[in-house]
């Protein structure tokens, strides 16, 4: 069985993720425990806590599969000691969210060196924030994120990431997630059998595929190495429809989680079937069509 959904909203309390991904046929899915833009949010209520679990149980997912996504203001590789502090305490928090919900994993953006540090000290101050993280909770496990190496980011290839792993403190509490968009942006491309091979080979010598616990399943609207973090829905982009079924049917990813997080909310329903309709495929069908968006499907009746 394949585990693949979408990052769905959480808006009224976390309790409504799971009702929300349900909806859509999932059987995976991310989710922000708090506002994402916010350093501060109000403590998960006992209600709300047990209202989730109560969901996950009822639609039946399992909490290995569900991959929560850390807030985009975080930065624990940056360089000023106020801003790595503040970093340090909200990814602190969420993982104590994480952990009051019953789940696993925390996924997060490794940092940015904001051009005043090197990349190994920036990798470091990662590394040590994630040490400190880990030691003041229990049982969350830290997923570093790949990047498409926009800007001073860490995390567009695969040493960054075995780096901070080789850094770590806890490394059973430790993990990875690939992002297709951000892995093509940064040059590591997997449209083709052949260099999907090539680079998933690159990727098991360099940080292995014992570290990999999610994967974001993303399109692209840029080309190979253009370093810049724009997804696209399933394909409509760069990447193909190739790309997604050597994923889905790569042996090694069976137990894997493949997070949605297109641009296009109204055919994530559609996605997911149509992910899932790839597995066991030898070839991507003839005339596969992305589907219709909300917005095309009514031009399409306008017409006619």
């Amino acid at each position: 069985m394949k585990y693949v959904g979408p990052h769905v909203s959480a808006s009224g309390g976390v309790e409504n993720a799971p009702v929300n991904a349900a909806k859509l046929g999932a059987n995976a899915f991310s989710l922000f425990t708090k506002n994402q833009r916010q350093w501060q949010a109000k403590p998960l209520t006992e209600e709300s806590i047990t209202a989730f679990k109560t969901n996950m149980k009822e639609y039946g997912f399992r909490f290995e599969h569900v991959i929560p996504h850390n807030s985009y203001l975080v930065n624990v590789g940056s360089p000023d000691d106020e801003l790595w502090n503040k970093s340090l305490d909200a990814l602190q928090d969420e993982l104590e969210r994480v952990e009051q919900l019953g789940l696993t994993y925390l996924n997060f953006h490794p940092g940015s060196h904001l051009g005043k540090i090197s990349e190994d000290e920036c990798i470091e101050r990662i590394a040590r924030a994630m040490n400190r993280v880990l030691e003041r909770t229990k049982t969350g496990v830290l997923l570093i994120e790949g990047t498409a190496g926009q800007g001073s980011n860490i995390g567009s290839r695969f040493e960054h990431l075995s780096a901070i792993i080789d850094l770590s403190k806890h490394p059973s509490r430790v993990g990875v997630c690939l992002d297709t968009c951000h892995m093509f942006a940064a040059g590591h491309d997997i449209r083709t059998e052949k260099v999907y091979a090539s680079t998933m080979a690159e990727f098991d010598k360099t940080v292995g595929f014992k570290w990999l616990k999610a994967i974001h399943l993303n399109d692209a609207k840029v080309e190979l190495g253009s370093r810049k973090d724009r997804h696209h829905s399933i394909g409509r982009g760069t990447l193909g429809f190739e790309a997604f079924r050597l994923l889905v049917n790569d042996p090694r990813l069976e137990e894997i989680p493949f997070i949605l997080e297109t641009i296009d909310e109204t055919v994530w329903a559609a996605e997911i079937k149509l992910l899932r309709s790839l597995v066991g495929k030898k070839r991507v069908p003839a005339g596969m069509t992305a589907p219709e968006s909300a917005a095309q499907e009514a031009s399409t009746a306008a017409d006619d």
